[in-house]
């Protein structure tokens, strides 16, 4: 017989398996972790990057099912229709200049799609939430959020209403920092969503004004009207106009913003290029910006130098110099002069800078085609540039 001590050692023994078996229901649960695209963020801004991934997932896959493409069928399947631009709004203070854009838009309502960004703290607490409405260049609504009263502070109305319902969900955003790419983004893949008749996207910002008619616009952009219809079947053929450059001083300086290797081994230092964050993509360009992943997760990281840190003005030149340099012009159609630039900011016109002389000057490039848009223009700008509109900006 065994003796009673060693009766039991014998049954711990045998207790052993079962207590392997079974810890893992007994022992406290692993954290669930943050998926990867999260994991380095601030807290508040997780949920945006998850809200966002979901946004940007559902306009690849739709736009992918599409082929990349406009739809090459009216709703009535009886003929082709004409491509859209997409203007993109990216605002954090009021579209001072809705005037000037309206009747920039009037009478090309099947041409075009309007998408506003608009930073939720511009937001008062006495807003309105405009009801779900068709607009005449899109048969879809927009997901909106709360019309920002700030925006017609002014007393304007817009007799057209072509601002009307097409705010999108919107985040905060901060100059020089990701939140900005995160806005555009945005932008883009609400446009994608919203009709795929889009083909060029436009972002543009509260002081940019247009320096030609919308016809001038369509025209530069996809030619005469046989020519717009190819882009259904030969989309390469078309440039994103984009700001590309690889020479330009403290470059290494902001690359090195986030530390010493910390681009590596996504960009390397040759990779890394600057450029005006304002720029005109084209859908299958556009649809390569929503679905990327893999830069993103290094230019949204935070900076430590805040003096060099533009992440806005690097992540689209360097995503498509890699992606695609052939298919990028290198050059905006945005101009913007930086003479007498301070902390950042380009100069910002005053009324009593505005003349026609202005205006064409403002359109003269080197590139081979003219400046189609301008800024920055003070708010109070407005009425000089709506009594030269018809004589001078829209006439061609």
């Amino acid at each position: 017989m065994f003796s009673y001590p060693l009766a039991v050692c014998f049954a711990l023994f045998l207790t052993l398996p079962l207590i392997f078996l079974f810890s893992p229901s007994i022992s406290p649960p692993k954290a669930v972790p943050i998926p990867p695209m999260a994991s380095n963020l601030p807290p508040p801004y997780v949920a945006d990057e998850l809200d966002d991934r979901i946004l940007f997932r559902r306009a690849a896959e739709l736009a992918s099912s599409a082929g990349g493409g406009p739809a090459k069928f009216s709703r009535l399947g009886l003929k082709k229709r004409r491509p859209k631009i997409a203007f993109l709004f990216l605002t954090n203070s009021d579209l001072s200049f809705a005037p000037l854009w309206e009747r920039f838009f009037k009478g090309h309502d099947h041409l075009y799609n309007i998408y506003i960004h608009a930073d939720p703290l511009m937001r008062s607490t006495n807003t309105t939430t405009l009801p779900p409405t068709h607009t005449a260049s899109s048969t879809k609504t927009v997901r909106t959020t709360e019309l920002p009263r700030s925006i017609w502070d002014s007393g304007y109305h817009s007799p057209s209403k072509v601002f009307d319902n097409r705010f999108i969900v919107s985040r905060r955003t901060q100059r020089a920092s990701p939140t900005l790419i995160s806005a555009a983004r945005r932008l883009l893949a609400s446009a994608l969503l919203d009709d795929p008749s889009n083909f060029y996207f436009a972002l543009v910002s509260q002081h940019c004004i247009p320096l030609h008619s919308f016809d001038y616009v369509y025209r530069t952009l996809f030619g005469n009207s046989f020519h717009a219809l190819t882009g259904h079947f030969k989309p390469s053929k078309f440039l994103s106009f984009i700001e590309i450059l690889s020479d330009e001083p403290n470059l290494y300086e902001r690359y090195t913003a986030r530390g010493e290797d910390v681009m590596l081994p996504e960009v390397l230092f040759e990779q890394f290029r600057v450029g005006s964050q304002f720029f005109i993509l084209t859908r299958r360009h556009s649809l390569l910006v929503v679905k990327e992943r893999r830069l993103w997760k290094k230019f949204r990281l935070p900076c430590l130098n805040k003096d060099s840190c533009y992440p806005e003005e690097h992540y689209f030149p360097t995503l498509l110099s890699m992606a695609d340099p052939k298919g990028c012009s290198h050059y905006t159609l945005t101009r913007v002069n930086w003479t007498g630039c301070f902390d950042g900011h380009p100069h910002l016109y005053l009324p009593d800078e505005v003349s026609a002389d202005l205006i064409y000057q403002l359109r003269e490039s080197d590139s081979g085609f003219s400046h189609l848009f301008a800024r920055k223009f003070s708010p109070e700008c407005l009425q000089p540039l709506m009594d030269m509109a018809d004589e001078v900006i829209f006439r061609d």
